[in-house]
């Protein structure tokens, strides 16, 4: 018998990191391997603001280092309220504002608040351990498995026939894993679906909630644009609890400084979830955010840079895989969108490599690992089926001089392929 919980038991741990420990393996045995798996900034690559880097430095130096308080610094919560009317034109007061120490936490407490074993949790796959959070809650998944043609976004139509008894839908855009956007018309649509689901079911049934994580939203390219909700549907105000932060937007991971908005009485229970684990953001990293992000010189010269860089690896790799794709290989992408990530097709299952056939998309992962040295993550790690040939690259990490060389070794793998 275990002599650990269940839900210790039933865990499953990141698959994202048990890739990532089998390519260290590899780099520590001297291989050179091109690692575009991490959904993080190599800061050498991608320094965090040069402002916001003096304000931490500064904040330690006057020695903010005691408790902050719960729900955040005061003066913090104010700049997110102003950063977010300034940019989404929507407005919150400081009791709909919550601190912590990044993304993660936040969300972990939108499902401690508003999900009962056995809820309904409506979620796209792929998406970002949606599969997890609704496991370690004990509730029940509505998985939408979405399709290239929609970007792997989930429309209106695919989220209508799940809405009923439903406690939690989780939308994330820009998304992770696939560097794409929800349109605004589909947006509207599913804003207007939970509008009347939650009119349905009257004053005295539990409400439907929607999780929208906009880690990514700065991060758009091109024609693309990102659409807040509530600014779409101000009623969507209600039920929306938003998950954002400088992580993905300052290339700031490691900083950890996430807040999340929503209606006063949802912020507060989480606030509670959050006073029991502690997972707030640090006191010093909080006061040089709230100077930060008051500064509009220094963030517009900011994204000026960084995602100028970041767009361009992604162009340029989507370009070097259509180009693979004229030659005739069996491989394709969807074109950039948002985010640090682009969605790539490598459909190499039932091919050969001398006596060794490639039999699952396991094979297929394997295969670019060894024969290619590329290592990318395949969408059965964001909850998609195990045999579906898309992966996540992710220009975190990339440097520009080492891609002619990994589209050369890709290349040549192919090649070896019957």
């Amino acid at each position: 018998m275990s002599q650990l919980s269940l839900l210790a038991e039933s865990l499953i741990g990141s698959e994202i990191v048990k890739l990532g420990n089998e390519i260290a393996s590899r780099i520590a045995n001297g291989e050179k391997i091109y690692n575009y798996t991490i959904g993080d900034f190599d800061p050498h690559i991608f320094p965090i603001p040069p402002k916001l880097q003096a304000e931490i430095i500064s904040a330690y130096q006057h020695h903010y280092t005691n408790y902050p308080p719960g729900d955040g610094l005061k003066e913090l919560r104010q700049s997110v309220a102003d950063f977010i009317f300034k940019h989404q034109q929507v407005r919150y007061e400081l009791d709909e504002i919550l601190i912590a120490s990044g993304g993660r936490p936040l969300i972990y407490t939108i499902f401690r608040t508003l999900v009962d074993e056995d809820d309904k949790v409506i979620y796209a796959a792929p998406s970002w351990n949606n599969n997890h959070y609704v496991h370690m809650n004990w509730g029940q998944h509505c998985v939408i498995d979405t399709k290239p043609e929609n970007d792997f976004m989930p429309s209106a139509d695919d989220i209508k026939p799940h809405l009923s008894q439903a406690a939690l839908l989780c939308l994330c855009s820009p998304q992770n894993p696939t560097g794409t956007t929800i349109q605004r018309n589909e947006l509207e649509k599913i804003c207007d679906l939970i509008l009347e689901e939650n009119n349905r079911r009257g004053s005295h049934q539990k409400k439907l909630y929607l999780m929208f994580d906009q880690m990514y939203w700065t991060l758009t390219f091109g024609n693309t644009t990102y659409d807040n909700v509530v600014a779409l549907r101000p009623a969507m105000k209600d039920y929306t609890i938003f998950v954002d932060g400088i992580s993905k937007s300052f290339a700031a991971t490691g900083v950890r400084v996430g807040w999340g908005l929503g209606p006063a009485h949802v912020i507060a229970k989480m606030k509670a979830f959050l006073s029991h684990i502690g997972a707030w953001s640090p006191m010093a990293e909080q006061k040089a955010t709230a100077i930060f992000l008051r500064d509009d010189a220094a963030i517009a010269a900011y994204f000026l840079e960084f995602k100028r860089k970041i767009h361009e690896r992604l162009v340029y790799i989507y370009q070097r895989i259509m180009e693979l794709r004229s030659k005739g290989f069996p491989v394709d992408a969807i074109a950039p969108q948002a985010a640090i990530y682009l969605t790539i097709k490598v459909d190499l299952k039932g091919k050969t490599h001398g006596v060794n056939k490639l039999n699952t998309q396991k094979d297929v992962t394997t295969f670019l690992l060894t024969e290619a040295k590329l290592a990318i993550v395949p969408f059965t790690c964001f909850g998609a089926n195990e045999e579906a040939p898309w992966y996540r690259v992710s220009v975190g990490t990339c440097k520009l001089e080492d891609l002619e060389n990994m589209f050369e070794g890709l290349e040549n793998a192919l090649k070896k392929l019957n």
